[in-house]
């Protein structure tokens, strides 16, 4: 059998390396992110995030599936105090899932790790509903900073067919 034809031609590979990325401000005091993939028409979002010892984020429901991988330090959700999560761990998180993610405040170093996340985080804060976070909410948020901070536009992979006719 031959090759299959090209149907996505590609000049070069789509790649972003996280040492030269500039991190943002996350949701939370305490948390920085790094924007790899932002798919808002699909609602797909890949970030590399850190936290600090002792952060705490809000509850927050997942509307789809979460893979999270750490890559240092440790944390865990504090509905599941004995499932801590340390570097080399690999947690995957049904949609339908709630729950609160936390640092330990004595921890030796921040936690760090890559998320793919498919949909949204509703967040709750005080058993209120707060926001949402989104691929769309967190572009937003991150070209908001930039321009703010006179920073150039942050490199991530971003789908570009959007919603559009395929011909007038």
């Amino acid at each position: 059998m031959a090759l299959p034809n090209v149907f996505t031609h590609q000049d070069r590979l789509l790649t972003v390396n996280i040492n030269e990325s500039v991190e943002f401000p996350g949701s939370e005091s305490g948390s920085t992110i790094i924007p790899l993939f932002l798919d808002r028409e699909n609602g797909v979002w890949v970030l590399y995030g850190k936290f600090e010892p002792g952060t705490t984020l809000p509850p927050h429901f997942h509307t789809g599936t979460v893979h999270f991988f750490t890559t240092k330090g440790e944390w865990n959700y504090v509905e599941y105090p004995g499932d801590a999560q340390t570097a080399g761990s690999y947690l995957y998180e049904p949609g339908g899932s709630i729950h609160t993610f936390s640092v330990p405040a004595d921890a030796t170093e921040a936690a760090e790790g890559f998320m793919v996340v498919y949909g949204a985080n509703v967040i709750f804060k005080d058993g209120e509903y707060q926001s949402v976070r989104d691929a769309g909410a967190i572009e937003d948020g991150i070209l908001k900073t930039a321009e703010a901070l006179g920073l150039p536009r942050p490199r991530y992979i971003r789908p570009q067919a959007g919603a559009a006719f395929s011909r007038d």
